[in-house]
């Protein structure tokens, strides 16, 4: 997630993994849109008058704004920089290319689904947002629900996914205190449901093994003033969970997954 790793090539590896088709695939009706009685419009869009934020991590083009990405910014607590490059598999898949593709199969899902859907950017910007405006941008749409989408950087042998949730700050113009509770549930909808989608296990190298991990030095999550969470999807440094995470069928499951726990949360 925030190992600042030069990644040539990620167009071409985005092309190759199959990006592109989420809108297709998305198409198809998730289980947990399913109506829940005959003929009910409310259960076959369950998420109808619901705002939702998907914040892609990272950008593609951060990679060419060093300058620009390293300036400090307000994190609610203290300054941090304002984005990273991210990371990318040994192989050169960018970080910032899967969080972009599974962010659009997100929003197909969750557009059928009856949401209203905004991505923090679309790589249509130079770089950033920076991670105070990423919280901005949730908080100016008042979303009933955000979610920043990552791979973490870790090394060999760690595997698995897991979510984080912020933790209690109330410093530097940051105040999380209305937020830490939907945001936790939010936030096991979502490992819950991650898992099932996609097979995968909580990563086995942190937050003892429980998928759900709280911290309190992200600016996404300390300026919130929604339920938001970030999910680490995998470890894209690790043979086995880089297969993974640069297969497009699996990507489009990952999109499944954390928006059948959106859509969990939300419907409730």
């Amino acid at each position: 997630m925030l190992i600042p790793i030069g990644y040539a090539g990620w167009l071409a590896w985005d092309a190759a993994a199959g990006g592109g088709s989420a809108e297709d695939d998305a198409k198809r009706p998730a289980a947990s849109a399913a109506p829940a009685g005959p003929g009910s419009p409310s259960s076959a869009r369950p998420l109808a008058g619901k705002t939702v934020v998907i914040d892609p991590g990272h950008n593609p083009r951060n990679r060419d704004h060093v300058a620009e990405i390293a300036r400090a910014v307000q994190a609610g607590r203290g300054h941090k920089e304002c984005d990273t490059t991210g990371t990318a598999t040994d192989a050169g898949y960018a970080e910032a290319a899967f969080t972009l593709d599974v962010a659009h199969r997100m929003r197909a899902l969750l557009e059928a689904r009856g949401a209203k859907v905004a991505l923090t950017h679309d790589a249509d910007r130079p770089f950033g947002p920076c991670v105070d405006e990423r919280a901005r941008i949730g908080n100016a749409a008042h979303a009933d629900a955000a979610v920043s989408v990552h791979a973490d950087g870790s090394t060999v042998g760690n595997r698995g996914f897991h979510v984080i949730l912020p933790a209690a700050v109330k410093q530097d113009g940051a105040d999380t205190s209305a937020i830490v509770g939907p945001s936790r549930v939010l936030g096991e909808r979502i490992a819950d449901k991650f898992s099932g989608a996609t097979g995968s296990r909580p990563a086995n190298y942190i937050a003892a093994g429980s998928g759900v991990n709280v911290r309190d030095d992200l600016g996404g999550l300390n300026l919130s003033t929604v339920p938001k969470v970030f999910i680490e999807c995998g470890n894209m440094r690790d043979p086995k969970d880089a297969a993974e995470l640069t297969d497009a069928k699996w990507r489009q499951k990952a999109a499944r997954g954390i928006a059948d726990g959106i859509t969990d949360f939300l419907a409730r």
